[in-house]
Formats: structure tokens, C-alpha cells, sequence
């Protein structure tokens, strides 16, 4: 994929939002073109006035979602020995989908969520998912939870970074982890608060 990357950024450059979405698209689709090279340039053009953010970001969402529910069916009404005999012809390599089917079998659903900001996984999440035949309606709400900070959060890099936004594609893998690490911790931090809310709601009852 790495020869095609200066066709994508032409792409993008010629047809924006459409390009974007096209291109998010057949990364969820499990064609392995690195978000970040689509969302990272995607930024930088939004840094030059080219793009808008809300924009960027309706449409990598779009794409996105529309990629995972292509790769959901393909997994659903294919399975997995469709996805093994096949799959090649479209870059989809088989370690890859084990790597996703290990994280969806040990974490259910809540892999479709947290791999979506994670590198290799989040590419080829869906396809598990629609091996085990989950719910349509949960698999799209975890899904949409998963990519719209990870969106919001590279196209924003890639603004921030500006010219410099190639930085992105060296370091993208390493500031995926920490960004889940910054979310686990997040999340756990509000649920201990919420938890102690609860206790100290219920004790006060208690007391009257």
C-alpha cells in the first residue's frame, strides 16, 4: 500500500470529503490503507484552509462506518473460510484476522470499541464480529463510540502538526497505545467516581 500513498493524497486533494470517505471506507473494508496517511493529510489540509474539520470528520465517520458494516456482512454471511480462500485478493492477510478474532474472542464486544484505536485490529475488527453474528444495532453503537474520538483525534493531530503532519506515519502505532491507555484510564477514573457517588447517595439515604 505504501507505493499507492501519493495517489491517495492526490485523491484527497482532488475530491476532499468524498475522498475521504472513500478511502475510510475500504480501510474498514479491511484493505489495509493506514488511517493515519488518510486522516493525518486529511488535518494537514484543514491546517492549509482547504478543509473544514466538522466536514473531515462527518465524512471519515461516514466512510468508516460504512467499511465496517461492508466488512460485518462479509464476516456474517461469508465466515470465516470465505474471508481465509479469499481474502487475499484484497491484501487481507490471515495472521491479521487471527490477531482481531483472538481480541474479539477474548473481549466480545468491547473489542469492537477499544480496537478501533488500535493498529492492525481496528482494520479487520468487524470481521470477527460478524463471524460470531453479534447484535447489527450493538455492533454499530460500538463501533461509532470507537471511531469518532480516534477521527476527531487524527484529523486534529494532523492540523496541529500542519506540514509536519507526515510525523503521524512513523509514530502512528505508539500514539494509538497511549491514546488507549489514556482512555482506560479515563474511563476508569469516572467509573470509581460514579461508584462512589452511588455509596455515598445510598449512605445518606441510609441515614435519614
Amino acid at each position: 500500500m505504501e507505493q499507492f500513498s501519493v495517489y491517495f493524497m492526490e485523491f484527497i486533494a482532488a475530491w476532499g470529503y468524498v475522498a475521504i470517505a472513500v478511502l475510510m471506507a475500504a480501510e474498514n473494508a479491511c484493505i489495509p490503507i493506514p488511517s493515519e496517511l488518510i486522516l493525518g493529510f486529511a488535518g494537514y489540509l484543514i491546517f492549509d484552509g482547504q478543509l473544514g474539520f466538522g466536514g473531515a470528520l462527518v465524512a471519515g465517520m461516514v466512510g468508516g462506518l460504512a467499511g465496517s458494516f461492508f466488512a460485518y456482512a462479509v464476516g456474517h454471511y461469508g465466515g470465516r473460510s470465505f474471508v481465509d480462500k479469499y481474502g487475499h485478493y484484497f491484501f487481507i492477510k490471515k495472521s491479521h484476522v487471527d490477531v482481531a478474532q483472538r481480541w474479539f474472542d477474548k473481549y466480545g464486544l468491547k473489542a469492537v470499541f477499544f480496537s478501533r484505536m488500535l493498529p492492525v485490529v481496528r482494520t479487520f475488527i468487524s470481521l470477527p464480529a460478524g463471524f460470531a453474528h453479534v447484535d447489527a444495532k450493538k455492533f454499530f453503537l460500538c463501533t461509532i463510540a470507537g471511531s469518532l474520538p480516534w477521527t476527531a483525534l487524527i484529523l486534529f493531530a494532523g492540523m496541529m502538526l500542519g506540514k509536519s503532519w507526515q510525523v503521524m506515519l512513523a509514530i502512528g502505532h505508539e500514539a494509538s497505545l497511549i491514546f488507549v491507555g489514556v482512555c482506560v484510564v479515563v474511563i476508569a477514573v469516572l467509573y470509581l467516581r460514579h461508584r462512589r457517588s452511588k455509596k455515598a447517595e445510598a449512605a445518606a439515604v441510609d441515614a435519614e
